[in-house]
């Protein structure tokens, strides 16, 4: 019984993992730009 239990979680995750991937393939990269004040000193 527990095996079929883990065998069937286990596509489930698998399925959702793929959905994930291939979702997060098509969005664009964001580019990772810091906000620095004109003057560091403030």
């Amino acid at each position: 019984m527990a095996d079929g239990y883990l065998e069937k979680h286990r596509e489930e995750y698998e399925a959702r993992k793929a959905a994930y991937l291939r979702k997060k393939q098509h969005l664009p990269k964001m580019p990772r730009r810091l906000e620095r004040p004109d003057d560091e000193a403030l």
